[in-house]
């Protein structure tokens, strides 16, 4: 029996909304929970449509049906999307909630424009919603929100979803505007995190005198005026999903080639967008260092860098790309020979298809950002094997990720041999202890998928309504 409850319409709020496609085999792990939950409770995915305007404020959402669900978008000013996006959410936001403090680059300019498209996308969104809507808030672009809708009389019950790490009250207080995040985020509901220690750091911050609030054992936080509930929803994948498509793409023309061009060698696979959080510069050094500890995996490995740009244009991640080709330059040419690259880098994307194919191929899945709210990449490195041939995990301990692949080999991003010798490991790892640690993180895939994570927040918004 259909519950009240479930017939609630659900409106998601995010920096970007894509147009709506057919679906296809390319969706990640983010949309596929996201479009899943609007078609369960049927709704509204709300945001930034990618276009530039001159024009000072964004004109009415543009609205686009597709089944049970509507697409609204606007367009933003090109000044106000650089302070609000390249300026303060990407050189002050981004940075502290990755403990990256010396790339902190703050402008007021860019606050006051960070708050103004905030409060333009309230207004834009408050003409469409309904009395019993329940609004979901994703990612630190949209902190302020739920305050400007406060504002502006919405009651509707209203949640949010971190993407990113949050960083403890030592960190977070070096943001300039700090005191207003925080009373910001306490105009929600709900809010949920990745990882208990970011919970953890959330309730650091809680603790100072800011906005007078008492946390009870159940992580409700109390403060005059109302409460709100503060949690832990591990982010998943679509396990089935990626164990079939990786099988289906075995076959793929492309991925055989990948896979002779080898020559038998193992193929040690990495992939991340292009930015300063995923420890590339380290990876790099760290598997030279292997091929100094090891003069055996010399000829017989292959490390495959897949690193897409973003933020182009942007003069950290412009220096950032320019340090990476002259590092795996200076590798490639100490040790390569006539027949065989140590290192292939690649500066662009690979399709989802494929990219699980190559997973399914790769003998070590090497993931060591420095600092990450999830990485989803190394869920799907695991759910893309082969159970009765399985790659084994090298992950980052700094990761949200490790909290709960606990039979990857964990290593500490930032020691070169302590990577080294984990990713030795894996390569030589018996097939039986491969076989039983895939199991168990799969197992733990499973209980914390894609279905789970937006279901329970979704349910725990729904007790809020």
């Amino acid at each position: 029996m259909m519950t009240s409850n479930q017939t609630k319409r659900l409106v998601i709020v995010s920096n970007r909304v894509a147009t709506p496609k057919k679906k296809s085999a390319s969706a990640g792990g983010l949309a596929v929970g996201i479009l899943a939950a609007l078609e369960e409770h049927g709704g509204v995915w709300f945001g930034w449509n990618g276009n530039l305007t001159s024009s000072s404020e964004p004109g009415a959402p543009q609205v686009v049906k597709k089944g049970n669900i509507e697409y609204a978008t606007i367009s933003l000013n090109e000044d106000d999307y650089e302070h609000y996006y390249n300026g303060y959410s990407n050189r002050v936001l981004w940075p502290v909630c990755h403990y990256l403090l010396d790339f902190i680059q703050y402008d007021s300019a860019n606050f006051d424009g960070y708050r103004r498209v905030n409060a333009q996308f309230a207004r834009k969104l408050a003409s469409l919603l309904k009395p019993d809507d329940i609004i979901w808030v994703h990612d630190y672009h949209l902190i302020p929100l739920a305050a400007e809708l406060r504002d502006a009389g919405i009651e509707n019950p209203i949640g949010f979803f971190l993407h990113v790490p949050f960083p403890c009250y030592e960190a977070f207080r070096a943001v300039p505007g700090h005191e207003y995040l925080l009373r910001a985020l306490c105009a929600y509901d709900v809010i949920g995190f990745h990882t208990h220690r970011d919970l953890a750091a959330f309730e650091s911050c809680i603790r100072e005198p800011i906005v007078g609030a008492e946390i009870d054992d159940d992580h409700v936080i109390r403060m005059p005026g109302g409460s709100l509930v503060a949690d832990v929803f591990p982010i998943g994948v679509d396990v089935e999903g990626i164990a079939a498509l990786s099988r289906e793409a075995a076959e793929l023309k492309r991925v055989k080639k990948m896979v002779k061009s080898l020559g038998g060698r193992n193929l040690i696979i990495g992939v991340d967008r292009l930015d300063y959080s995923k420890g590339l510069m380290q990876r790099f050094l760290s598997f030279e260092r292997l091929l100094q500890r090891y003069p055996n995996a010399q000829k017989n490995v292959t490390l495959m860098q897949i690193a897409p740009p973003t933020r182009t244009g942007v003069r950290t991640y412009d220096e950032i790309r320019a340090e990476l080709e002259q590092v795996s330059g200076r590798i490639n040419g100490r040790f390569s020979t006539t027949d065989w690259v140590p290192i292939r880098y690649l500066n662009k994307g690979v399709a989802r298809q494929p990219l699980m194919g190559m997973f399914r191929n790769a003998k070590v899945g090497l993931v060591t950002p420095i600092r990450d709210g999830m990485n989803l990449v190394a869920k799907e490195y695991v759910a893309a094997q082969d159970p009765d041939d399985p790659g084994v995990l090298v992950l980052s301990s700094l990761a949200g990720a490790a909290c709960e692949l606990t039979e990857a080999i964990i290593v500490n991003p930032h020691d070169r041999d302590n990577v080294a010798d984990g990713i030795a490991a894996a390569l030589n790892m018996p097939l039986e202890e491969r076989k039983e640690r895939n199991a168990a993180l799969v197992k733990t895939l499973r209980k914390n998928d894609i279905t789970a994570w937006r279901t329970r927040f979704v349910d725990a918004l729904l007790r809020k309504s």
